[in-house]
């Protein structure tokens, strides 16, 4: 399978990565859902926009501890630097991710659209002034924008929020190009962010999935299903296309 997978990759025109949280899974970031999922352990309300704007110190709170100081030690692995390789070496044109780590980034992919934004960057919910969180003193909660004085939120998207643009006008756009989309780690559940692979297989593409378990997209969409940790998958991928 590995080995037809890199058959369709080497012969693609337009080859789309769509990824999910088990992608980052093996760089220490859990999933949201599932038995050891952050849900398991927290309230999700806190990441609801109506419970920020009325409680955002107690939002603040679980904010920081699970994606600055938690996610932020996150590094990169192999799963991320073999896309970032595919895409140098012209094989991938488009990362699409519903994560909001920046690990494709700090691999060194260019062309990633960030369907449910980033943790990397905090706007203000009033003036929309921009501020790289690395920037903002996280031990004052919540930080406040230094323009106008209201609170800060961090820019990726909340329940009860819609997907940021371009971002989701360029996903979409993909699924109309793509010969050919990678799905890694994804489970298919989240909505809107889960009709993309599903647009891409009426377009015509061809569905590669990696995943350790099948998916919703396993039994209805996908052509060539790869059962393994998205760091050993890709490495066997890449040395097939390579043909090492």
């Amino acid at each position: 399978m590995i080995e037809e997978a890199s058959r369709i990759i080497r012969n693609a025109k337009h080859i789309t990565a769509f990824t999910g949280a088990g992608i980052s899974v093996e760089s220490g970031i859990p999933p949201f859902r599932g038995e050891n999922g952050l849900w398991s352990k927290f309230n999700p309300v806190f990441l609801d926009i109506n419970y920020f704007q009325q409680y955002p110190l107690e939002s603040w709170k679980l904010i920081k501890e699970i994606f600055y100081d938690f996610f932020g030690r996150a590094k990169p692995n192999t799963a991320h630097l073999v896309l970032s390789e595919l895409e140098s070496t012209g094989f991938i044109d488009a990362v699409i991710t519903q994560n909001i780590d920046n690990l494709h980034q700090e691999a060194g992919s260019k062309n990633v659209y960030e369907f449910h934004g980033t943790s990397q960057n905090l706007l203000c919910t009033n003036c929309n002034k921009m501020y790289p969180a690395e920037n903002i003193d996280l031990d004052n909660l919540p930080p406040e924008c230094a323009e106008c004085g209201t609170v800060l939120k961090p820019d990726f998207v909340f329940f009860g929020e819609p997907i940021p643009e371009p971002a989701r006008t360029n996903s979409f756009a993909e699924a109309e190009l793509a010969d050919v989309f990678i799905l890694i780690g994804t489970t298919g559940e989240i909505m809107p962010a889960s009709i993309i692979p599903i647009e891409a297989k009426k377009n015509g593409a061809k569905i590669i999935e990696i995943n350790i378990q099948p998916s919703n997209y396993t039994n209805t969409i996908t052509d060539i299903f790869l059962k393994g940790k998205a760091t050993e998958v890709m490495t066997d991928l890449l040395r097939n296309i390579e043909g090492k």
